[in-house]
C-alpha cells in the first residue's frame, strides 16, 4: 500500500513539472515586456530587422542538455539566409565598384589622350608660327634686297676692262685680240644685267681718225655676236677719233694715242644680283610650302 502511494506521488510530481516549467518562461517573457519597451533596432545590410534569439523554448529546451537535428536547423535557417544575402550584396558591391572602378580608369585614360593630343597641337602650332616668322623674316629680307637692286638698278659698274691694239691702217682683229675677248665674253653666257661699251680709238684727224675708230669698234662687236652670240643690245658702239685718252695716274695731261686701240668694258648692275637671291628662296618657299 505504500509503495502503491509513493509511486501516486511520484507520477503527480512528474505531471506538474512541466506546468510549472511553461508558467515560469512565460512569467520571465510577460515582465521584461512590462517594465519597458524595446529599443529601435538597427537596419541591417540586408535592409531587414536583425535577427532575434528564439526565446520560447518550450520546457524540452530548458531541461534537454541535447537538441535535437530539426530543432537545430530550424534555429539555423535564418542565419544561412541572412548569409545568403550578404553574400549577394557583397558579389554585388563588388562588382558595382569594379565597374565603377573601370569608368573611372577610363575617364583619366581619355582625359590624358586628349591633354596628349592637345599638347600636340600646341606643338605644332608653336611650329607653323615659328616657320612662318622664319618665312617673314626672309620676305623682308628680300624685300629689302630688291628694293636696294630696284634702286640701283640703271647704276651701272665696271667690272672687266680690255683692250685691243691695231696696227696703224689695220681692222682686223689678231689671234691674240681674239682670245683676249674670248677670256673676257666667255663668262657672260647665260647671264644678265650687264651691258659691253665699245669705244675706238685711232690716230689722224677729223672724220678720218673717227672713221677708222668706228671700223676698228665694230670689227670688235662684229666678233662678239657672231662668235659669242652676245645681242646687240647689250652692246654699245662708239667710234672717238683722236680723242685724247685719260691722264694715268701721276700724269697731269691726258695723251693722245698712236696708231689704233678699242677698250672693251663690261658693265653689270644688280640684276643678276636679284635674279639670284629670289631664285633660291622661292624654291624654299615651295619646299616650306604646305601639303
Amino acid at each position: 500500500m505504500k509503495n502503491r502511494i509513493m509511486l501516486a506521488l511520484l507520477l503527480a510530481g512528474t505531471l506538474a513539472l512541466p506546468a510549472i516549467a511553461q508558467q515560469d518562461s512565460s512569467n520571465a517573457q510577460s515582465q521584461p515586456a512590462a517594465q519597458s519597451a524595446p529599443a529601435a533596432q538597427p537596419t541591417a545590410a540586408t535592409g531587414k530587422e536583425p535577427l532575434q534569439p528564439q526565446t520560447n523554448e518550450g520546457f524540452w529546451g530548458h531541461l534537454n542538455p541535447f537538441a535535437r537535428k530539426k530543432y537545430v536547423q530550424r534555429q539555423t535557417q535564418p542565419i544561412r539566409d541572412r548569409v545568403n544575402e550578404l553574400d549577394e550584396l557583397t558579389s554585388a558591391n563588388s562588382k558595382m565598384i569594379k565597374d565603377v572602378d573601370t569608368r573611372a580608369q577610363q575617364g583619366i585614360q581619355l582625359a590624358s589622350a586628349k591633354a596628349n593630343e592637345a599638347d600636340q597641337h600646341a606643338i605644332d602650332a608653336g611650329n607653323k608660327a615659328q616657320a612662318a616668322q622664319q618665312t617673314a623674316q626672309q620676305a623682308n629680307t628680300r624685300l629689302n634686297t630688291v628694293e636696294q637692286v630696284v634702286t640701283n638698278i640703271d647704276q651701272y659698274q665696271a667690272t672687266t676692262q680690255a683692250e685691243i691694239r691695231f696696227k696703224p691702217g689695220q681692222t682686223v682683229l689678231s689671234k691674240n685680240a681674239k682670245a683676249a675677248l674670248d677670256d673676257m665674253i666667255t663668262p657672260l653666257k647665260n647671264q644678265r644685267g650687264y651691258i659691253i661699251e665699245v669705244q675706238g680709238f685711232s690716230s689722224g684727224h677729223g672724220q678720218t681718225a673717227i672713221s677708222n675708230s668706228q671700223k676698228m669698234a665694230e670689227s670688235v662687236v662684229r666678233y662678239l655676236v657672231l662668235n659669242h652670240e652676245i645681242p646687240v643690245y647689250r652692246i654699245y658702239l662708239v667710234g672717238m677719233g683722236n680723242a685724247p685718252v685719260q691722264a694715268s695716274t701721276g700724269e697731269n695731261k691726258p695723251k693722245r694715242i698712236t696708231g689704233g686701240r678699242v677698250e672693251i668694258s663690261l658693265l653689270k648692275n644688280n640684276l643678276e644680283q636679284l635674279a639670284g637671291n629670289t631664285t633660291p628662296a622661292s624654291s624654299q618657299d615651295q619646299q616650306q610650302a604646305p601639303k
